[in-house]
């Protein structure tokens, strides 16, 4: 991978199996139980067994190593185990990893999972209560003195410079949080199912740090995902059609830090996007035009909108009018606003239910789907298409 060139790892692998847990407040059950459940669920949608498992890929801010998690699956030997790293910006990059391990042979089966009780466990939205001492910790030094302790204040510096630079309101945020719940709506996994918003609702919901409100934040979601990846000629042989990985992608980007990169020339846009959309704009020989649906990570809205702009769907400051025009289906599932947080992963599984046509949202004739993970933090992206 260069950003400098396109990479050649696409049409090599692609995803063959999802499973998922229930999207829960309280599960009732270990972050491993989640995850080994979530794992087993896919394999079976994959039709495969965990003798056929050589590979794992997960998160760091996991309590369930690749080893145990293993081990509790029936999973024998492993020729390759990974971890990335930046929270939900790992999202996709395990798919990039997964599918670098089957393209070089280092692998054949590998599965990406992320699972965990983030609602009646440890809650991200809490905020920094302690910190080990780290480079980052130290970054966050800079900020947390100022009363910036929580992602929501993080990312409402952005928010409030974006709303300022282009002249708009924070309503304009709402198009996406309605979006997102009308999908979950229809969506019985979603844990907003038969619950729509409308723009009246997000404007009168509370303020959490302006400029955003409640509904401009995802909600917290115990649960597991797992995806499963193999080489494109053996998903040929297997009972899902295969959602191939058309490209796949990392970026960070100049002056990166982990949520607080305050010290850039702009706070309207996010750089890592940028490269991760250079990069997969430029492996794929494709462009937003060729993009059928997009699953855009949305832990906060107004992110939601600069993606799309640094993407090349619409203009700087365009993203709100974008997402009100109806122009692109977006987050069919509900995102993570409405169906659950799972940092992204059931994101990737709605990418492969459309491709399978099996959303219950589904786009017709849906054959490329681009997904992106966590975004003011080192983030990645996929293009996931159709065989053939």
């Amino acid at each position: 991978m260069s950003i400098r060139r396109p990479d050649s790892l696409g049409g090599k692998a692609a995803i063959v199996g999802i499973g998922a847990t229930e999207f829960s407040k309280n599960s009732g059950r270990s972050e491993l139980k989640l995850a080994v459940e979530a794992v087993l669920a896919a394999l079976d949608d994959a039709g495969l067994t965990p003798a056929d498992v050589d590979g794992l890929v997960t998160f760091t801010m996991d309590t369930s190593p690749e080893i145990t998690v293993a081990q509790a699956a029936g999973i024998g030997e492993l020729s390759f185990f990974s971890r990335v790293h930046y929270g939900g910006g790992a999202a996709c990059a395990t798919v990039q990893q997964a599918a670098l391990a089957v393209a070089s042979g280092v692998a054949d089966v590998v599965v990406c999972y992320r699972a965990f009780n983030e609602r009646s466990g440890r809650r991200f939205g809490s905020g920094v209560q302690r910190r080990e001492p780290t480079a980052e910790g130290a970054a966050l030094g800079w900020n947390l003195p100022s009363g910036l302790l929580t992602p929501a204040s993080w990312v409402a510096m952005a928010a409030q410079r974006y709303l300022y630079a282009y002249g708009l309101d924070p309503e304009v945020f709402g198009h996406v949080a309605v979006a997102d719940r009308i999908h979950a709506a229809r969506n019985p996994a979603a844990y907003f199912y038969e619950k729509p918003i409308t723009l009246a609702d997000h404007a009168a919901s509370r303020w959490i740090v302006e400029p955003l409100r409640l509904l401009d934040c995802c909600q917290e979601t115990d649960g597991g995902q797992a995806l499963v990846v193999t080489s494109v000629e053996r998903a040929r042989d297997l009972p899902r059609p295969p959602a191939v990985v058309v490209a796949a992608a990392q970026g960070a980007g100049r002056s990166q830090e982990q949520m607080t990169s305050f010290y850039r020339d702009g706070l309207t846009g996010l750089p890592e996007t940028a490269v991760v959309a250079r990069q997969l704009w430029r492996s794929s020989g494709l462009g937003p035009a060729d993009i059928d649906v997009a699953i855009l990570y949305d832990h906060f809205t107004p992110f939601v909108l600069m993606q799309l702009e640094e993407f090349g769907f619409c203009g700087p400051g365009e993203g709100g009018a974008f997402v009100a025009a109806d122009a692109l289906p977006l987050n069919t599932h509900g995102g993570q606003l409405g169906e659950a947080y799972l940092h992204g992963m059931n994101g990737i599984a709605e990418a492969v239910r459309q491709l399978r046509s099996t959303s219950v949202n589904q786009v017709a004739g849906a054959a490329r789907s681009l997904v992106t993970a966590g975004t003011g933090v080192p983030t990645s992206g996929l293009i996931l298409g159709v065989d053939g």
